[in-house]
């Protein structure tokens, strides 16, 4: 007889085997979807790495222990949080941790030694992924940790250690593979709907998330506007497609005219609202086809393609500058900026984008140079220009290192007897090469280069040693730059220090700035020459009616003196009218108990002209010119004494 419970027994043995194939393939498919899913984060790792060098400004400077400046802090925070990153460490080439980037502005952890080594794969070039879980309230549910290698033209530049938030992609990949293996045995058809629905909602946020990267990687997020990278590339593929005859292209290199002392005036706040305003401004007056981009700071770039000659770059650079001389509201007040633009055709001034654009910006130069406010084409002449510049800005920064700059002094009299009542400090550089280098040439370049402040804490050091040795009552005059004012407090720590080193009494330095600073940061330049006049020193206002003269920096700042500037003292000899203006400066100056210097006196009309008008204190090539420190005017006296 067959068994009754055959059937029953086949029906389980069947259900068994579907039950076992049902859950080998959701095993299966689980195994299968845990290494799409580590595929899948190690690829997301590898791009967003591939991208970091070009997202965080000076990255080859930060890998090599430099501290981030605020513009790669902040491309690092823009990163942080794209393609589910959410959190990621930064080490050099030997495994030294460098950043996080939960504070990319603070210093790594110590010890080293509590570091976990970095796996020996990822220096030689190969990715390194794990895929973890967490508790879903300080970590993700499910995350991958991945050590991918930051390389650079074949070359080992750093490692980062990338933390990807895997929880809805696990979610979603397991959901999408374990449905689609139920589904397949019920109706094939709703599976291919049900799973291509899920894989286009995969790829869709895939896509945005990609999407959203390439455009971070590609455009500055101030202006909007392309970055340098994007800018770049945009640049390749016209220059691919080439030009041909009325659909020419050209560069166009746009800087702000002094957008740093907008920043010093405003503060910094404004300076990106005349970032943000400008970048508008451009885009109003380009074309579709023409492309804008942010190089960086204030310095912009346009792309303009159908160009059929020179009138067509003159028109568009006419149609800038108009654009951005009107007045820019930043808030509190409307500002008045103007640029300067360089421009280089292809084909003419280059036959490459990188070419073009090194070409645009030395016209640039030329254009700041002729004034600013204007545009210039590439001149080949520049070549040498800009490179000899480039080479003295190097010699100024070894000179200053090494010493080799040297202090001439010119003297100061009295008016009433031609006493002599002191001397002005000023810097001088003999060029091993070149010769002597005016100081109206290298001191812009020292502030260009960063150099400013070293150059006048040197200057202010030597005076002070030098003027030491001088018999008592000999005053020495110091020009302080806007650079040292910025430093606020720790300026008037440098002079004190200044003063104690020498052993020379505060009572016999003058420092003097200039009518141009007062209009920057008014409070905090007042609160530190305050700070300055309490040691005893005196303070004196140089370059007086040539700048941004008002009535109201006289009794707000503590000066002790005026000097009148040298275009007055030459005009007296031409124009009745400057002996009026002087005569008013001294008898107002008088009354608000302050001395008046007069400088650039050359003849003895201007000499005798300035006693009549009440001046106290003269200087010039007729009374004595510049001089080192032993061929000084009260080194000569006594040596003629002794004689």
């Amino acid at each position: 007889m067959d068994n009754p419970h055959a059937p029953h027994f086949q029906r389980l043995v069947w259900l068994g085997a579907g039950l076992v194939a049902l859950i080998g393939m959701l095993l299966g498919i689980d195994r299968l979807a845990l290494s799409h899913l580590k595929s899948d984060a190690e690829r997301t790792a590898h791009e967003w790495a591939v991208q970091l060098p070009n997202s965080v400004p000076g990255l080859n400077q930060i890998l090599q222990g430099v501290t981030p400046t605020a513009e790669a802090r902040a491309a690092i925070g823009v990163i942080h949080g794209t393609a589910g990153v959410f959190r990621f460490r930064l080490f050099d080439r030997h495994g030294q941790l460098l950043l996080t980037s939960d504070s990319p502005g603070s210093p790594p952890p110590a010890p080293q030694a509590a570091l976990a080594p970095l796996p020996a794969d990822v220096f030689a070039g190969h990715s390194h992924v794990q895929l973890k879980q967490g508790n879903g309230l300080t970590l993700p549910l499910v995350y991958s940790e991945a050590y991918v290698p930051v390389q650079r033209d074949g070359g080992l530049l750093g490692v980062v250690e990338v933390y990807v938030d895997q929880t809805d992609r696990a979610e979603l990949t397991t959901a999408s593979f374990r449905q689609a293996a139920l589904l397949a045995g019920c109706a094939l058809t709703a599976s291919f709907i049900v799973g291509g629905a899920v894989w286009r909602r995969r790829l869709d946020v895939e896509r945005l998330a990609h999407d959203r990267l390439q455009y971070l990687v590609q455009h500055d997020t101030l202006t909007g506007t392309l970055n340098l990278a994007g800018f770049r590339q945009r640049l390749k593929q016209a220059c691919r497609q080439g030009a041909t005859p009325g659909q020419g292209m050209a560069v166009l290199a746009v800087d702000i005219d002094d957008f740093k002392g907008v920043n010093d005036r405003h503060g910094q706040a404004a300076g990106d609202q005349v970032l943000a305003t400008t970048a508008e401004r451009l885009r109003a007056v380009l074309r579709g086809a023409d492309s804008l981009a942010r190089l960086g700071g204030d310095r912009f770039a346009v792309l303009q393609l159908g160009v059929a000659g020179s009138e067509d770059v003159k028109a568009l650079a006419e149609r800038i500058l108009l654009a951005l001389a009107q007045p820019c509201d930043v808030g509190h007040s409307d500002v008045l900026v103007s640029a300067s633009i360089g421009a280089a055709i292809l084909g003419v001034d280059g036959g490459d984008g990188e070419t073009l654009t090194q070409h645009a910006e030395q016209a640039l130069l030329r254009a700041r140079a002729a004034g600013r406010g204007g545009y210039n084409f590439y001149d080949p002449a520049l070549d040498a220009a800009l490179q000899r510049r480039r080479q003295l800005a190097q010699d100024l920064e070894l000179a200053l290192a090494h010493g080799r700059l040297q202090l001439h002094y010119q003297p100061l009299f009295r008016s009433g007897d031609d006493s002599l009542q002191g001397y002005e400090a000023l810097a001088r550089w003999q060029h091993p090469v070149h010769g002597p280098i005016s100081p109206a040439e290298f001191i812009p370049l020292a502030e260009e280069n960063g150099l400013i402040r070293a150059l006048g804490l040197w200057v202010l050091r030597t005076a002070c040693q030098e003027a030491a040795r001088w018999p008592e009552g000999l005053t020495v005059a110091v020009n302080l730059s806007a650079a040292q004012f910025a430093q606020g407090e720790a300026l008037v720590d440098e002079v004190q220090g200044a003063l104690s080193r020498a052993g020379l009494p505060a009572a016999r330095l003058e420092l003097e700035i200039t009518e141009s600073l007062l209009m920057s940061h008014t409070d905090q330049v007042l609160h530190t020459l305050q700070a300055l006049h309490r040691l005893g020193l005196k303070i004196g206002m140089d370059d007086f009616g040539t700048g941004f003269s008002s009535l109201a920096y006289l009794w707000r700042f503590p000066f002790d003196k005026l000097k009148i500037d040298r275009a007055f003292t030459q005009g007296l000899d031409t124009d009745a009218k400057v002996g009026v203006i002087v005569h008013s400066i001294v008898q107002l100056a008088h009354s608000l108990g302050m001395r008046v210097n007069a400088e650039g006196v050359e003849t003895e009309a201007q000499r005798l002209a300035l006693l009549r008008h009440g001046c106290d204190e003269l200087q010039g090539f007729l009374l004595g010119r510049p001089q080192p420190v032993g061929r000084l005017a009260h080194e000569t006296q006594v040596a003629t004494e002794a004689a």
